[in-house]
């Protein structure tokens, strides 16, 4: 790297993920110096001494990647699954990053920031993120909130979970006769592989992973897409789930009745395409003519480096997002 490049201001975003954890380094101008894809970091799941174990070995091929030492970045910002849902695991993971940057320039939240951050350049507006759970985030002249994010028990209304859930619920009945079979009820006897439809009970339940249940949302699409209308219903109620979420981010936010609202999205769910963007449009502009839904400028991995630079108090500006988005994909990532 030279010597020029080694003196200007370095952002470090690290998204993390119930499935991947993405690492990249950028610098004021908005050049991508290094990226680096490692595994999950949901901490709920695999406990904070396995987070530090992905976060070393992140950081350091990262680092390597781009031929500097840790102290060399700015700030950093650290977008984690499930963080601040629970008080006292927060602590921990607040104390992780220093000892592997060598400095406290940085800041850990939840991953939800990462998407707002990417998909609408770290500009005032609402993110939804519609992956393996649901969560709205947003902000506005400084302030911020969330909405949703409850879970896969008791919440994650539109999610990809979600949405399995209702297709898993909608194969039963129309296994037993309560419903008409349709397309949904073939495309997940073939995609699992069932001589019995029972034996669905034994393949779900002795699964117990979230990610592998959420997968089955794309049989629900596939069935949406050959002409299920029951599938379509299940993408129809998602939209109108997610617009909920949406709308109570606005409210807490404050925005005006006649104040324009920008509005993004990232997540798995969304590569379903005009099957959900079309309902979430919709449902968004029957509760709202100042909502614009607007697609997404770069994956939430490229947010959490903008954030990080938002954060040091150096902003990125409209070129160097610009330069961003056109190096890197503008994803909505699972």
């Amino acid at each position: 790297m030279s010597a020029t490049r080694m003196s200007a201001p370095l952002f470090l975003g690290v998204d993390g993920g119930g499935t991947k954890t993405h690492f990249v380094l950028v610098d004021g101008d908005g050049h991508i110096l290094a990226a680096h894809e490692g595994p999950s970091s949901y901490y709920v799941a695999l406990g904070i001494d396995a987070v530090r174990r992905v976060l070393v070995a992140g950081l350091a091929a990262l680092f390597d990647q781009a031929g500097i030492e840790p102290h060399a970045v700015t700030h950093a910002f650290f977008g984690l699954p499930a963080y601040g849902e629970d008080s006292a695991a927060q602590a921990l993971l607040d104390a992780l990053p220093g000892p592997l940057l060598g400095h406290r320039r940085y800041r850990c939240g939840n991953d939800m920031v990462c998407a707002w951050a990417g998909s609408l350049g770290g500009a005032d507006g609402i993110n939804i993120v519609a992956g393996t759970g649901s969560i709205g985030y947003g902000e506005r002249r400084g302030a911020s909130a969330r909405a949703g994010g409850w879970g896969e028990v008791f919440g994650d209304e539109g999610s990809a979970y979600w949405i399995a859930v209702q297709g898993l619920n909608l194969f039963t009945r129309m296994s037993d006769g309560r419903l008409a079979k349709g397309p949904l009820h073939k495309a997940f006897t073939t995609a699992l592989g069932l001589t019995r439809d029972l034996d669905i009970c034994a393949r779900i339940l002795n699964a117990r992973d979230r990610g592998a249940i959420a997968a089955l949302s794309q049989l629900v699409a596939r069935a949406a897409q050959d002409g299920d209308t029951l599938a379509v219903r299940v993408f129809d109620d998602a939209a109108r789930e997610l617009s909920a979420v949406i709308d109570a981010v606005r409210q807490a936010l404050g925005f005006a009745s006649d104040e324009p609202v920008a509005v993004s999205y990232s997540g798995g769910v969304f590569n379903a395409g005009p099957l959900i963007l079309d309902p979430l449009r919709q449902r968004l502009a029957d509760l709202s003519a100042r909502y614009h839904l607007e697609t997404p400028i770069v994956a939430p991995s490229i947010g959490a480096a903008i954030y990080a630079a938002k954060l040091a108090g150096t902003p990125l500006s409209a070129n160097a997002i610009q330069r961003l988005q056109t190096d890197s994909p503008s994803s909505a990532e699972p």
